[in-house]
């Protein structure tokens, strides 16, 4: 791959903390603002929307596209899912005192599926607003991003327990360990090979793990890089935020790791989306959405 263009798109000023993104079913990004609460509307050629309907005090993290043609996301700080129609209307889900959500995903039974990390819980939320939480067998193992896997499960990242779980849809839950103590796996996707890969922010690494639990690890070129988000591309590879180098990095199918500078110092990506043409998408700290084309 050649070095891809990189552009940056102001979205809000320094402190809004653009964390999250996705493509919504407008044709749309998504993002959300977790300095000052609500969300962002990013089309294509840069024109940008904010819909600060939430309070500051929101936190909304994660976002995604819903089942119900809405945007959903993920309120940490007051323990709620948001949604928001393409026109901006805004409502919420109550869900239990503590909560903290974090990853958010949509479910193989068309339902939101989000990562409790407050109280050790992964949820279930249908789009008419009922909730069903089911208990992880573990304590603070801090539940943080959510992929649906290609058998029918939701897989489920534990930072601080070092695992990810597989958790069927009636909540039983299974858990494996990584080779590597203390690797703080963070993002999840479903790559296009079957298996699930996810990164390990403390340890620098990626890993990928099997339907069946066989897990392999990928360390980086530069082990400081902090990988956050992960994101499978059309082309069967992956993309990766590199929190802690100003990077985004890029595995293609054969196994090769690229990583490009970003064209902002210190603008400290975090959440990132491709789109079906393989173009990808960054949410910046600094209040900006970079947009990469390979």
């Amino acid at each position: 791959m050649t070095n891809p263009s990189i552009r940056d798109i102001p979205v809000t000023g320094p402190g809004a903390g653009p964390y999250g993104i996705t493509l919504g079913p407008d044709g749309a990004l998504w993002v959300t603002l977790a300095g000052t609460g609500g969300v962002a509307r990013v089309t294509r050629d840069g024109e940008v929307r904010s819909y600060l309907a939430d309070p500051a005090e929101s936190r909304p993290l994660i976002i995604t596209a819903g089942p119900d043609g809405a945007l959903w996301y993920t309120r940490s700080g007051d323990h709620r899912l948001g949604r928001i129609t393409v026109d901006g209307e805004t409502s919420s889900v109550a869900l239990p005192p503590g909560t903290a959500p974090c990853g958010l995903a949509v479910g193989p039974d068309d339902a939101l599926w989000y990562a409790g990390m407050g109280d050790d819980t992964v949820g279930r939320v249908t789009v008419d607003g009922t909730v069903t939480t089911f208990p992880l067998p573990v304590a603070k193992g801090f539940a943080s991003m959510l992929a649906s896997g290609p058998d029918g499960a939701l897989w489920l990242t534990l930072n601080q327990a070092n695992a990810i779980a597989r958790v069927a849809l009636d909540g039983q839950v299974t858990l494996h360990a990584l080779p590597t103590d203390a690797a703080g796996p963070v993002g999840i996707t479903r790559g296009g090979d079957g298996a699930l890969w996810f990164v390990e922010i403390a340890a620098g690494q990626l890993g990928r793990i099997t339907p069946d639990g066989a897990i392999e690890e990928f360390p980086l070129p530069d082990r400081t890089a902090r990988p956050h988000a992960i994101a499978a591309d059309p082309a069967g590879g992956c993309w990766f935020t590199e929190w802690g180098a100003n990077r985004i990095g890029h595995l293609d199918p054969t196994g090769r790791i690229s990583a490009y500078d970003l064209p902002t110092p210190h603008s400290e990506p975090h959440g990132l989306t491709v789109t079906p043409d393989g173009s990808v998408w960054i949410a910046l700290e600094i209040g900006a959405v970079a947009h990469l084309i390979p």
